[in-house]
């Protein structure tokens, strides 16, 4: 019933930028915060960074000054402005939708199916 199309995963140098997008469709009443993870081998998924409704954002330690997270309301699309990329980073990123349950006090987290972010060095 929700949909979630992510993009802007591809090839970038050492140092260089990527911008994501995951823009959410179908059976949205309203979303409480959207929100990219990563998963590096061998760990737990990551919060990369998270906006919420009210404009308050989170980022995780290590991307916080070189990592921008927005969204784009209208289209129930967020964006992940990824600069000074290192190698490290090589990741798959979800996305991730924290979707209000109509007359419920609770959401429904929806998932991507990944995006493939490759840093060469």
């Amino acid at each position: 019933q929700v949909q979630l199309v992510e993009s802007g995963g591809g090839l970038v140098q050492a140092g260089g930028s990527l911008r994501l997008s995951c823009a959410a469709s179908g059976s949205i009443f309203s979303i409480a915060a959207m929100g990219w993870y990563r998963q590096a081998a061998g760990k737990q998924r990551e919060l990369v960074a998270a906006i919420f409704s009210g404009g308050t954002t989170n980022y995780a330690n290590s991307v916080k000054g070189r990592f921008t997270i927005s969204r784009d309301n209208a289209n129930n699309t967020v964006y992940l402005q990824m600069n000074s990329l290192k190698p490290e980073e090589t990741d798959v990123y979800y996305c991730n939708v924290d979707i209000d349950v109509p007359g419920k006090g609770y959401g429904m987290d929806y998932w991507g199916k990944g995006t493939l972010v490759t840093v060469s060095s």
